[in-house]
């Protein structure tokens, strides 16, 4: 529709919006057709005709800036039933934020099923979602060509083939399956990648990381990326290779920060080795310790002293500076080998109270089994329920009603619950919504009647997830 035919039909439009008349107005083709008729027959005849013209005929024309996008990939999962959408959007809206909104969508697909675009859609940098939803996020990032987002195997021939989400998830399940051939992808593929995007690959290595790996790492030692070095640095830590990551100077930073740490001796009879921290004198201290810390490597320490990486933290002495103990922790979750890592989870778990909750620390590097140790060991100490909403990384539905009804948990939430504290109350609800994503659909059930009994109403939005999850579980034997 160019200008000229634009001006013709807006005299029209203004000729009837004034309650006149528009035959006279109207182009000389137009009056042809409406010539024969009496005068409103006429008027009739030219609104038709003008209807026509704008809203099919001389439709405007697409930008050429609009691309067209390709359909919406099907999902390996079916769609979670209609007659749950409901409680599914109930739950979604109660969701304060993206990463409350991606633990349901993780929920729902742990019972095997995924949710309707509708609903929820992961965005196109999510790294957090469901590996399930890896071509959304890839078709979200504006994936335009006509090459499938997921093949059966990834290699170094169907590399791009792959968009950056699939191919994600395909190392992911390379490196825990056949970690010599993500390697390999990693090291040939990756070379000619952006420095955001070597990291990005570099960091999967975490996954199955073993000796195998050591060559491959230490020639990143010649990265283009400063990042990059850093991360290939750290893993070689994890395998107990062990290096000054300080670039240039004299100095000698773990000697430093070694400085920082004084050993002792205690027992009568069985004398044994302690490490505790030294008190910094002033803040510029302070703020060194900090930054030794965090940029030196736990192997590299513990060799300074002669220890093995076990025994250095059996003999930390925890409570004396809860900075220092947090510096540590931090170092051992980015550098310490998995037996570190292993041995100090056990040893705060075992410990309770406020060192539980350094473990909070070490999330991204737990197995499942220590997972579930921290969480139970959170709700039988109802002190420390708020820990709840920082824990990362755990799975769906496995809370038995048993790990609530052991502990302080349960008997917390129902004096919550009934009483007249608002910020108390409000807090629970959020723990609730935990709760709804670590519960399994009978623990969920139960809890619900539990809660209400106490005093919660029953439409609460705080049980939005909780009976989605409990409603979940009459699907299993009818997918």
């Amino acid at each position: 529709m160019n200008e000229h035919d634009q001006a013709g039909l807006a005299r029209l439009r203004d000729g009837w919006i004034s309650g006149g008349a528009a035959f006279e107005l109207a182009p000389a083709e137009w009056k042809e057709v409406a010539a024969a008729s009496n005068a409103d027959e006429q008027e009739r005849r030219l609104l038709a005709i003008a209807a026509q013209a704008l809203d099919v005929a001389l439709r405007p024309a697409a930008p050429k800036t609009l691309k067209r996008r390709p359909p919406l990939p099907v999902l390996a999962l079916p769609m979670l039933p209609e007659r749950l959408r409901p409680l599914l959007r109930a739950a979604l809206k109660y969701a304060a934020d993206m990463r409350l909104k991606t633990r349901v969508a993780a929920l729902v697909a742990s019972r095997g099923f995924v949710l309707h675009p509708m609903d929820w859609m992961p965005t196109a940098t999510d790294q957090e979602s469901p590996d399930i939803y890896a071509p959304w996020i890839d078709w979200q990032a504006g994936a335009d060509s006509e090459k499938q987002s997921r093949r059966e195997h990834l290699t170094a021939e169907t590399w791009d083939d792959f968009y950056p989400a699939a191919r994600r998830s395909a190392l992911v399940d390379l490196r825990r399956s056949t970690p010599a051939l993500a390697r390999t992808l990693i090291e040939t593929k990756g070379a000619s990648e952006p420095a955001e995007v070597r990291l990005a690959l570099i960091e999967l290595m975490r996954f199955g990381l073993s000796a195998d790996d050591v060559p491959f790492l230490k020639s990143l030692s010649a990265d283009r990326s400063g990042k990059v070095r850093d991360m290939a640095g750290r893993l070689l830590a994890r395998l107990g290779e062990h290096g000054n990551p300080t670039e240039g100077g004299s100095e000698d930073p773990i000697a430093e920060l070694a400085a920082f740490i004084e050993e002792g001796k205690s027992g009568f009879i069985r004398r044994r080795t302690t490490y505790a921290p030294i008190k910094p004198k002033s803040q510029a201290q302070q703020a060194r310790r900090a930054d030794l810390f965090a940029s030196c490597y736990f192997g590299d320490l513990v060799v300074r002293f002669g220890k093995t990486e076990p025994d250095f933290i059996g003999a930390w002495q925890f409570g004396v500076d809860d900075g220092a103990d947090l510096f540590l922790v931090r170092m051992i979750a980015v550098s310490g080998s998995d037996a570190a890592v292993a041995c100090l989870a056990d040893l705060l778990v075992a410990a309770g109270g406020r060192l539980a909750l350094l473990v909070l620390q070490l999330m991204l590097r737990l197995d499942g089994g220590r997972m579930r140790a921290l969480i139970r060991q959170i709700l039988n100490d109802a002190q420390n329920l708020a820990a709840l909403n920082l824990v990362e990384g755990a799975e769906a539905g496995w809370l038995e009603w048993g790990d609530l009804a052991n502990g302080k948990t349960l008997s917390a939430l129902r004096a919550a619950v009934s009483g007249d504290n608002d910020v108390t109350k409000r807090n629970t609800e959020q723990y609730l919504e935990t709760i709804g994503f670590l519960a399994s659909a009978a623990t969920a059930e139960k809890l619900i009647g539990d809660i209400v009994a106490a005093g919660l109403p029953p439409a609460s939005p705080s049980l939005s997830l909780l009976r989605l999850n409990a409603a979940l579980t009459e699907n299993q034997s009818a997918r």
